[in-house]
């Protein structure tokens, strides 16, 4: 079974019930915090406890001035005392711990998540639109999914007020319980709220990723330039006013729908509470003290329902949907891993087959791969080539196992690669991209990533170096290996775009010996001179016959592709043509075509 069918079978589409979510979220900080978590939720329960208990102490003042009952009046001087001096004690110590348990849970769950994302075995989450917005909503809220915890205690707080409260309420007649039935309508209304505000914002999250988009490209250096010659500035911050316009917009209205009905709940509680008032002061004769407990107990009795359902509402709107999230990416992350039983072997004997391999990238039904049919033979040197969109990048993906092929299956020296470990065969791939990413670290770092054992293995990374031909980027550092880059860094420098290729294509380079080296347009900003002197090299070491290494080539330099041993043309999604230089040249078909327009064109 593929992970596509694993994650399909595990509907990891939807997210996950909130409830449960909440209480798998629960169990991940009580892994990591169990004494401090424990603490926090014990200390917020026993701070209730004083508070609640003011209107007792209220109405035994009251009956005991009345009856001139000194010893109650006393009672309830030192209960008022004791009340307001331990609530403030529990609450001062409180506020402490509970600051100590969210800076270290924040750290859990910050790493939780981005250890979640990178162990995901493709990277469809990154490419795919939905996912994106979901992920999008995550990020905003792990920084305070910490404060879930706090929220779920303190609801249990009023809660426990709630309870005393209604049993003093119950205490003068039975009747008044019926004021927490007229809650009822305030708590269904809040916590159905914030889950139909947060999906209008999840359903308009794309207008707010473009608003985000075209701030950073008017504030930020990247673009300057070109924001700046051509004069799109205005447009730009026009551009983000519309975009954010249509993300609020709707959730505005949203908003609007929802305080409507959530206020009249809260005045169908209010006429209930005026209601309980009048019955104490006027049908059941209570006493001043009943009267004056009434009065403290409803009040309070409102501002703990208030503050119960809008913890209950932060919890449903925020926190509960910040956890669905999580579990979500938890799912997705297991479902994503491919039943592995078979290893990666140690050389390619016979090479990669693909039979028959299709694929279509998820969320779309448009075949980029269309029943490919290939083989790649051990040791040998492969371009691939073909228009923009004919799907060489995708193929790259497909042999690197960051996509599962939608139908048929990829072989390494006859087994599947899809019963492999995702892990065990990248540890076998490297490669070099054109989109490459600019790690900011110390140079010696930023090419060490490649082989992460060999971080600081400075011989290591100096023969990459070399293979990359980037010893002339390395001579123009200050401080050569040792030299941070990126300007916005202490003592960090500025590095020129086909500098940061050079060092990409050495960090691609800093494996020894791969089964699989992927070069997909890794050379772009080189002239074509140097890129051909320097995939020369590597073809005479990929022919050496040591472990059978396949290197791919991506190239549309034909200069550089004529010296693959097979080269593969692809069109429209489909395999066309394979063979060698001559070969191709010879059939007088598409490649040969390409061939000619581009050397007139250099001619």
């Amino acid at each position: 079974m593929t992970s596509s069918d694993r994650a399909s079978a595990m509907d990891v589409d939807d997210l996950p019930p909130a409830l449960s979510a909440m209480w798998r979220v629960c169990r991940l900080g009580y892994q990591h915090e169990p004494g401090l978590l424990v603490f926090a939720f014990v200390m917020t329960l026993l701070a209730a406890l004083p508070d609640a208990l003011l209107a007792l102490w209220l109405k035994l003042l009251a009956d005991g001035v009345l009856s001139d009952d000194r010893g109650a009046v006393l009672l309830a001087t030192a209960g008022l005392a004791l009340s307001v001096t331990v609530t403030w004690f529990l609450r001062t110590v409180t506020t402490r711990l509970t600051r100590r348990f969210r800076d270290r849970v924040t750290i859990v769950l910050e790493a939780h998540v981005a250890q979640l994302q990178a162990s995901v075995a493709t990277i469809a989450h990154h490419e795919r639109r939905d996912y994106l917005d979901r992920l999008a909503v995550l990020r905003n809220q792990v920084f305070v999914l910490d404060h879930m915890y706090m929220s779920l205690f303190s609801t249990c707080g009023w809660i426990l007020r709630l309870v005393v409260t209604v049993g003093l309420l119950v205490s003068i007649h039975p009747l008044l319980a019926l004021l927490v039935v007229f809650a009822v309508p305030t708590v269904l209304s809040s916590t159905w709220r914030p889950g139909v505000e947060r999906e209008a914002e999840e359903r308009n999250a794309p207008h707010s990723r473009l608003a985000d988009h075209l701030f950073g490209v008017a504030t930020t250096a990247a673009a300057g330039k070109e924001v700046r010659v051509t004069g799109i500035g205005r447009d730009l911050v026009a551009g983000r006013r519309r975009a954010w316009e249509q993300w609020y917009g709707p959730i505005a209205a949203t908003r609007w729908v929802s305080a409507g009905w959530h206020g009249a709940a809260w005045a169908v509680f209010a006429a209930a509470y005026v209601g309980a008032v009048a019955l104490v002061a006027t049908r059941l004769q209570g006493s001043v003290g009943d009267v004056l407990l009434i009065l403290a107990a409803g009040a309070r009795l409102s501002a703990y329902i208030g503050a119960t359902v809008g913890e209950i509402g932060f919890l449903r709107g925020i926190w509960m949907d910040g956890s669905r999230r999580l579990v979500w990416l938890e799912r997705y992350a297991a479902a994503s891993v491919a039943d592995a039983d078979l290893p990666v072997p140690e050389r390619l004997s016979e090479g990669i087959r693909l039979e028959q391999v299709s694929f279509a990238y998820p969320g779309t039904d448009r075949l980029v791969l269309n029943g490919i049919d290939l083989e790649l033979p051990a040791g040998r040197v492969v371009a691939v080539v073909g228009e923009n969109g004919a799907g060489k990048s995708t193929l790259v993906k497909l042999l690197g196992k960051l996509y599962e092929p939608t139908s048929g299956r990829i072989l390494l020296d006859g087994q599947p690669l899809g019963r492999m470990p995702a892990d065990d065969w990248r540890a076998r791939v490297a490669g070099a991209f054109q989109d490459f990413f600019r790690f900011e670290l110390r140079a010696d770092h930023s090419v060490g990533l490649g082989d992460l054992p060999r971080l600081d293995d400075r011989s290591a990374v100096t023969a990459a170096v070399g293979r990359a031909g980037a010893d002339d980027v390395v001579d123009r550092l200050e401080h050569g290996l040792a030299t941070q880059l990126g300007p916005t860094w202490p003592d960090g420098v500025e590095v020129s775009f086909g500098q940061w290729q050079k060092l990409a294509l050495a960090r691609g380079f800093m494996r020894d010996s791969p089964l699989l080296l992927v070069l997909d347009e890794p050379t772009a900003a080189l002239d074509a001179e140097t890129e051909h002197a320097l995939f020369e090299r590597f073809a005479a070491a990929a022919r050496d016959g040591t472990g059978g290494r396949i290197t791919v080539l991506v190239s549309h330099r034909f200069s550089t592709v004529r010296m693959a041993d097979l080269i593969v043309v692809l069109d429209g999604s489909r395999l066309v043509e394979v063979g060698s230089h001559d070969e191709l040249l010879a059939r007088g078909g598409q490649y040969a075509e390409l061939y000619r327009i581009q050397a007139a064109a250099y001619g």
